[in-house]
């Protein structure tokens, strides 16, 4: 079964920046949409972003719209989450996740279409 983990995360102080990675464990990651998601204390888990198996398609919400953005490596075996301009409403617990059933050039931020769900990595910021 796929495995997914992340690092990355940390305490930084608003205006920095941070790059969260997610790996598979034993497996590559070239057939997968993946997906990042987070999760601050008392709210909803909220889709900020994801990028197609193909690498051509990315998404992005709003609320972190050209500050974040999403890549992965030519040889499909990490995903980055490259997070800019950090504000402390970005504080949460930022989780990567895969989809297999997505054509090539399709990723959602919906977190219904995806199966496999890393363990988490916490951000936070503050001054």
């Amino acid at each position: 079964q796929l495995q997914l983990v992340e690092s990355g995360g940390g305490f930084v102080q608003p205006g920095g920046s941070l790059r969260l990675s997610c790996a598979a464990s034993g497996f590559g990651l070239g057939y997968y949409a993946i997906g990042w998601f987070r999760q601050a204390p008392g709210k909803e888990r909220e889709g900020i972003s994801c990028i197609s198996s193909s690498g051509d398609t990315t998404n992005y919400a709003d609320s972190v719209k050209g500050r974040f953005t999403v890549s992965r490596d030519t040889a499909k075996t990490t995903v980055y989450l490259q997070m800019n301009s950090l504000k402390p409403e970005d504080t949460g617990l930022y989780y990567c996740a895969a989809d297999a059933l997505a054509v090539q050039a399709v990723c959602t931020l919906d977190d219904l279409a995806y199966a496999h769900w890393g363990q988490g990595t916490q951000v936070t910021v503050s001054s």
